[in-house]
């Protein structure tokens, strides 16, 4: 049989077998090629030459509820063995990071229940994740202790008050990168309990949260870059405020990887193509590029155990 040179390589069918490991699986997802399941074989084999370039600066953009989905530890894991180099996430993961690290729990529930009912019980719902709201009244036990240990009079942006935050905490996404000396930002953490929980404090104490000043530092490492790579699970604000760093040097990205389950079709930023990105110049000309359509709690795990994988054989 004769096959014309234009329709590229043959989709190899996918075999699976008891033990598979989560890298052998998405090789034969990569040899099979197709649909989302092909992206995100191309996904994982872009992340790992992100992580694998010495000159790269790594960004990680994290939105939607990934930590009461238990997708926290993940981020936190990349965070301790060093493939994160900038954090930038929503207030609500962080949130639910700081709620889960002083011992707090989220609960598998069920999105088929009366949200009437949750109400009267102090249960409060996040589709099927259920989170009682006594973990919030320790949670501003927390906050408003964490608070008061700044100096009066104190100016701080807030990186250095997410630092501040995960100094005193011994698990989690801020505790590692506290431990680690990763930058968080947060640049809408007004739209969150850490939020509210800083607006209280500020009705009896003169602590002033500075939000531009965290641009500095974040256009320092933008500007002094050789080459900066991305990995956005989900898009909004996090999305956004990474790929505009770029915007100020001469560079664009070089490598991103976007896992959303939006549509680009709406306008929206989210679901926004990345080669839409390439026309603002945030992604550079020749940058390679990676979005897989798809639920980022099944694709996540998926690509980090298989990427990790790949690492640890090749350190042996």
């Amino acid at each position: 049989m004769i096959i014309p040179m234009e329709c590229g390589e043959p989709v190899r069918q996918v075999e699976v077998r008891p033990g598979m490991t989560a890298g052998a699986l998405v090789d034969a997802l990569g040899r099979a090629g197709a649909y989302n399941g092909g992206a995100l074989a191309r996904a994982v084999d872009l992340w790992e030459r992100m992580l694998t370039d010495p000159e790269a600066v790594r960004f990680f953009g994290l939105a939607g509820a990934m930590v009461p989905a238990g997708m926290g530890g993940i981020v936190a894991d990349l965070l301790e063995r060093g493939h994160i180099d900038v954090l930038v996430s929503t207030g609500a993961n962080l949130t639910h990071d700081v709620i889960e690290a002083i011992g707090c729990a989220h609960y598998r529930g069920t999105a088929d229940c009366s949200d009437v009912a949750l109400r009267h019980d102090e249960i409060n719902r996040i589709y099927d994740v259920f989170l009682p709201n006594a973990a919030f009244v320790r949670f501003e036990e927390f906050m408003q202790e964490a608070f008061a240990a700044l100096p009066e009079g104190s100016v701080l942006s807030i990186q250095e008050l997410l630092a501040h935050l995960g100094s005193r905490l011994e698990t989690g996404i801020l505790a590692t990168a506290a431990r680690k000396g990763v930058p968080v930002y947060c640049p809408a953490i007004q739209d969150s309990m850490i939020g509210l929980q800083y607006w209280l404090f500020a009705q009896t104490h003169r602590v002033t949260i500075d939000a531009f000043r965290d641009m500095p530092g974040l256009l320092d490492r933008c500007f002094g870059a050789e080459r900066a790579g991305a990995f956005l699970v989900g898009g909004g604000v996090p999305k956004n405020y990474i790929l505009q760093s770029m915007l100020m040097t001469e560079n664009g990205f070089a490598y991103a990887v976007q896992l959303t389950g939006d549509r680009p079709d709406l306008g929206g930023l989210s679901g926004a193509t990345l080669d839409e990105a390439r026309s603002w110049g945030k992604l550079a000309e020749g940058a390679e590029a990676v979005t897989v359509y798809a639920d980022a709690t099944i694709t996540f795990p998926l690509m980090a155990a298989a990427v990790l994988e790949r690492l640890e054989a090749q350190h042996g």
